[in-house]
């Protein structure tokens, strides 16, 4: 089947074309969002559960040992993107979707009922990373699975647009958990009750709504591309079959290390930074992180978009430049201001590049393999590059605070980002030389 063939051929047929993929697109979007709602909570309220799991008084040390324990799930990234992608690959792409949001319910559900380390003492650390690993392997096979989903079920012309859902629906599962946490601070805790059991409420609330998630995911159709590999290869999703395509593998690494690092640094890590580095308080930070998350949720389809019409390598250009000149002296002077506003301003501005790296990324995975190998191929190397250079970033940077040289964190980010420059100005467009229409 080639991208051609599945183009509407009346004016009727187009209107329910795109009404089928927009509605398999929201029910593949709304599983993510609450998959990376889950995933979020951990650092939206880790200011406020780490205490009760790693004692001590310096808050410094708490949050470093809440991001050890942070970017300890990433190495079972990879294992979840083998696994999933091979199911998806296998099996179909419904059913990869369906199970890793299931194993994310698992994982919010233990950290809901842990009870704290004055009660079990260090079981309850240890059974806190339990319950992460566990949300490490199902996001692993998160990536991979929905960013090919979203990918096949677009149409070839609006590819871009409609994979950068993923990070609409990916950033968009931090400001749901920012919500709940508003919604609690504000409104139905004290911050007494928030640090002795109310940071239990949205773990909770995301294991209820990863239930729902699956439940709906079950619903979804599977993707013609799949359908039609399957008529024409028999399904592997293997290593062996992966292996066949190193080239790709590689670009994929390469592709991943600068957006990833940067992209767990202006979310994940920001949060600690503007409160810890910036010295704003708990109610500023919380704003300017939700103020900046709502601009990079608008960047997504806007860069999309855009790269439907001028392909993706400018963009990914665009990100790796000014990544690598513009890092350095924006974290910099973000450390040196006191005000939010001026806080928000310059988080905004580092999203402008890095929205050039997020909002395109999955399709250009996903437009790298053919579809006997896509999931595996997009999420395993993936998974494997954001355990390196994703979930270390707010370890590394809080180990370099500690030591009295935080600075050298924004260097490693800007080099790190310069790494992934050389691959995106070598490799060719995926828009010009996409494998979406390729059954091998």
């Amino acid at each position: 089947m080639t991208e051609q063939s599945i183009q509407p051929a009346s004016d009727h047929f187009d209107i329910a074309d795109a009404e089928r993929r927009i509605k398999a697109i929201f029910i593949g979007s709304v599983g993510n969002l609450v998959e990376w709602y889950d995933f979020y909570a951990y650092t939206a309220f880790a200011l406020y559960f780490a205490p009760a799991f790693f004692p001590g008084s310096d808050p410094v040390v708490q949050q470093l040992n809440a991001a050890v324990v942070f970017a300890a799930t990433f190495l079972m990234r990879p294992l979840g993107g083998w696994f999933f992608g091979y199911l998806a690959d296998h099996f179909g792409r419904r059913i990869s979707l369906t199970l890793s949001v299931v194993f994310m319910c698992f994982g919010s559900l233990i950290i809901a009922l842990t009870p704290t380390y004055a009660t079990i003492g260090f079981a309850a650390p240890v059974i806190l990373a339990l319950a992460r690993v566990i949300e490490g392997l199902s996001l692993g096979g998160e990536y991979g699975a929905s960013a090919t989903y979203l990918s096949e079920v677009a149409d070839p012309k609006h590819r871009g647009f409609y994979s950068s859902f993923q990070y609409v629906t990916l950033i968009g599962g931090q400001l749901t958990a920012i919500i709940v946490l508003l919604l609690l601070q504000k409104v139905f805790l004290t911050p007494d009750q928030l640090k002795a059991w109310g940071w239990r409420i949205p773990f909770a609330i995301g294991a209820a709504l990863a239930i729902f998630a699956a439940v709906m995911r079950r619903g979804l159709h599977e993707t013609e591309a799949f359908e039609e590999a399957k008529k024409k290869v028999q399904p592997t999703g293997s290593l062996t079959n992966l292996l066949r395509y190193p080239r790709e593998l590689l670009l994929v690494v390469g592709l991943t290390a600068g957006g990833t690092a940067a992209f767990y640094t202006f979310t994940t890590y920001m949060q600690t930074f503007v409160k810890l580095s910036v010295g704003l308080t708990e109610d500023q930070t919380t704003f300017v992180i939700f103020g900046t998350l709502i601009f990079a949720t608008i960047l997504q389809p806007i860069y999309g978009a855009i790269s439907d019409k001028i392909g993706r390598k400018p963009l990914l250009i665009f990100f790796g430049v000014a990544g690598t000149l513009a890092t350095v002296p924006l974290l910099m002077t973000l450390k040196e201001t006191k005000s939010p506003f001026m806080a928000f301003v310059l988080i905004c501005c580092a999203w402008l590049f890095v929205a050039g790296y997020t909002s395109i990324n999955a399709v250009v995975k996903a437009e790298l393999f053919p579809t006997n190998v896509r999931a595996l191929g997009v999420g395993l190397p993936y998974a494997i590059t954001v355990s390196i250079f994703g979930g270390t970033a707010p370890a590394i940077a809080l180990y370099f605070k500690t030591i009295g040289h935080e600075q050298w964190f924004y260097y490693y980010l800007a080099g790190v980002i310069f790494l992934s420059l050389i691959i995106y100005s070598t490799m060719r467009d995926t828009k010009h030389t996409s494998a979406m229409h390729r059954h091998e």
